[in-house]
């Protein structure tokens, strides 16, 4: 059982696409740029989010993709299962027949994790790890006007002191 890059580039590709749709239909090639995922991966990838309605795409000039439905209604369940990515810590892929054809003993284990793994991603909205996005990106634009003022407040303390020489 693993989350694999199918899964993960899809969440990551939908937050970026929810940051900046406000502007208008995103380009694929856009997001390709400041997520470094391939083009083709991406069509691919937004071809199974159109078909399961979690993306609506524009055709013509300004074209791109916007979200089907507002991002607190999606969740990060959604997207993965939509772009096929299992997730089954059970070897059998849950038919019971782990070990010669019979449920082996840590079955209702692997299967109740199955359950939580669930239950925490349908819990988990786009429109949380947005916000999530924009506070942290707020964050860092506090810090580096803080350094800036700090700089700012040396330079401005030094002229004061050539000046006062």
């Amino acid at each position: 059982m693993r989350l694999t890059t199918k899964g993960r580039f899809a969440v990551t590709a939908m937050i970026d696409l929810a940051l900046r749709e406000g502007d208008g239909p995103v380009t694929l090639s856009g997001i390709s740029e400041r997520q470094r995922i391939s083009l083709s991966y991406l069509e691919q990838l937004f071809g199974k989010l159109r078909r399961h309605n979690l993306v609506a795409s524009v055709r013509g000039p300004g074209g791109g993709y916007c979200l089907a439905r507002p991002a607190p209604e999606i969740t990060v369940a959604d997207i993965i299962f939509a772009v096929d990515e299992p997730l089954d810590a059970t070897q059998c892929g849950g038919k019971e027949n782990c070990q010669d054809e019979h449920r082996c003993m840590t079955h209702d284990l692997w299967t109740n994790l199955n359950k939580r793994m669930y239950e925490y991603l349908h819990s988990v909205t786009l429109g949380t790890l947005v916000s999530q996005q924009r506070a942290r990106t707020e964050g860092q634009q506090v810090l580096h006007d803080e350094r800036a003022c700090i700089a700012k407040g040396k330079q401005s303390h030094n002229a004061e002191a050539i000046a006062s020489v």
